[in-house]
């Protein structure tokens, strides 16, 4: 097994894709108190004017107190494995926003929350969502809940690069392309988990943290979600698989750290 990595060690969804697919998801003590590298000049602040988090987000300290400064950590760590993963890997930037934000995909709002938009091959995150992933639908939270939603997004690029995204999303049910690509980004989530740790941006992972991760994959199952807002499940209209089926491709992908053993597409779900 590779190495793994769970509080942030720097120095080393509602969320999905839009096209508009509207695709519904998703501290600890340092090694090290050196900056924040890697992709963190192209992370920003939304709303009219982007500020730049550069200045703002500069140690450990900040990474394991400050939510926006953590997940600038965990995005430094997944681009970091998916560099020396995929042959060709592009930076995708990071934006933050609350209430709305223009996107090349169109205009985001906080009832999206967090997504990746191939147009502009970047990743939006509603920094509100972490608190409605808790209050509405039921997950526990934790940083590693918030990791691992940024990990399925940052799986969206990864497929974006690979070729096997597609506009339209795929359908709706339980067999659909929809979910298959939706349960690749949580195998690719899974795969980055299990070699976190050797991208020297975060400490090892505990039981709690993994946990963490796997409770919020449970939180956005569809059937968790029809549940919870309908009543019934009606597995024809999914589009992002079962909280048991996305829990299971999340500890593939963890569990094995191989991308060839994410390949939904051809999989029996």
């Amino acid at each position: 097994m590779r190495g793994r990595g769970g509080t942030l060690a720097v120095g080393g969804g509602l969320g999905g894709i839009v096209v508009l697919i509207a695709v519904l998801l998703l501290g600890g003590s340092p090694q090290d108190a050196a900056t924040l590298t890697g992709i963190l000049d192209r992370t920003t602040v939304g709303q009219e004017s982007p500020n730049d988090l550069t200045q703002e987000c500069q140690t450990d300290v900040d990474a394991n107190s400050r939510e926006d400064c953590r997940i600038i950590g965990y995005v430094n760590s997944i681009q970091a494995y998916w560099s020396t993963a995929v042959d060709g890997y592009t930076l995708a930037p990071t934006t933050f926003f609350t209430d709305s934000y223009n996107t090349g995909c169109g205009q985001a709002t906080s009832a999206v929350g967090p997504f990746y938009c191939p147009v502009d091959d970047t990743i939006y995150i509603d920094l509100g969502f972490f608190d409605t992933l808790q209050s509405q639908f039921g997950a526990e939270g934790g940083p590693f809940a918030e990791a691992y939603v940024i990990a399925h997004e940052y799986g969206h690029h990864v497929q974006d690069l690979l070729g096997v995204l597609q506009a339209g999303g795929g359908g709706t049910g339980e067999e659909s392309r929809s979910v298959r690509t939706e349960l690749q980004a949580d195998c690719y989530a899974g795969v980055w988990a299990s070699h976190a740790v050797d991208t020297g941006f975060l400490n090892p992972i505990t039981a709690e943290q993994l946990g963490q991760a796997i409770d919020a994959a449970q939180a956005v199952g569809d059937d968790r979600i029809q549940e919870k807002t309908q009543g019934q499940v009606t597995p024809e209209t999914w589009t992002h698989g079962s909280a048991a089926q996305r829990v299971q491709w999340f500890q593939t992908g963890y569990e094995g750290g191989n991308m060839s053993d994410c390949d939904t597409f051809n999989a029996t779900l």
